[in-house]
């Protein structure tokens, strides 16, 4: 395994989180591990997914304890899927420690991580050996979760790998779940717009999504997908590379475009 020297700073990144059906993809699940591969090996992981919002601030168990199936109608396999991945008490503390000043922060020590957390995770760490702490988005505000993102960036120098986990466009409506149909216009223009933004650090169009966007209520009809991304986009620096690890599209109109920052 190739890794950059431990004392290096980590980057943050957004995931592509998919269905539980995604780690029936091997290639999607390979071009995960391949990329967790490539990162410094992370002391703790502190992931924020689509779903689970909560006011305020909330972080989940801080010991292991059983996954959230947070989802319906799949194979029995999907809901005896385990990662028991180590809790992060001393990462939560240290959350806890940098907010004191800016926000409330509560715990939930019995919820698990769900699947918009532990799905990629399996992929990308299949030995759930590193800690994982989940925190909950306090809001969709986009100004808000770029200040969280902000309050949270020094963690990157601790070995703390800072995860946004959902969709760059998320219309289950439009799935096709044979996975043939090409990409439509409206998923096309959204994902490629999105990642110009990104490479050119538009951060006011970025937090302007809703009026800049193109097509971004078919794109997005509800919201909480996209806004992980701009937790990530706070912690990142303004002058800090941006690569797409992963791209293309899932059932014809989820983007799988995945961001690295740093």
């Amino acid at each position: 395994m190739t890794q950059r020297q431990k004392s290096e700073r980590l980057p943050t990144i957004f995931i592509a989180h998919g269905a539980p059906p995604l780690l029936d993809d091997a290639r999607w699940v390979g071009e995960l591990h391949q990329w967790a591969q490539s990162l410094p090996k992370p002391k703790a992981i502190l992931i924020l997914s689509a779903h689970w919002e909560n006011r305020p601030v909330t972080l989940g168990a801080t010991r292991t304890v059983p996954l959230v199936y947070d989802f319906p109608g799949f194979p029995r396999k999907h809901y005896e899927q385990q990662y028991p991945a180590p809790g992060a008490p001393e990462l939560a503390e240290r959350i806890r420690k940098e907010l004191r000043n800016t926000q409330q922060v509560a715990d939930d020590p019995e919820r698990g991580l769900d699947h918009g957390a532990y799905v990629p995770l399996v992929a990308m760490y299949p030995e759930a050996d590193v800690p994982v702490l989940q925190m909950s988005l306090p809001s969709e505000n986009p100004q808000e979760l770029f200040a969280l993102g902000r309050a949270l960036r020094s963690l990157r120098d601790e070995g703390v790998l800072i995860v946004g986990s959902g969709f760059i466009t998320h219309n289950l409506r439009t799935l096709d779940w044979s996975g043939q149909s090409a990409a439509p216009a409206w998923a096309t223009e959204f994902d490629a717009w999105t990642a110009g933004a990104l490479a050119r650090r538009d951060v006011d169009a970025l937090l302007d999504y809703e009026t800049k966007g193109p097509a971004v209520r078919i794109a997005l009809p509800t919201r909480e997908h996209f806004v992980p991304l701009l937790v990530n986009l706070g912690a990142a620096d303004h002058g800090e590379k941006v690569d797409f690890p992963i791209t293309g599209f899932w059932m014809s109109s989820l983007a799988r475009r995945s961001v690295q920052f740093g």
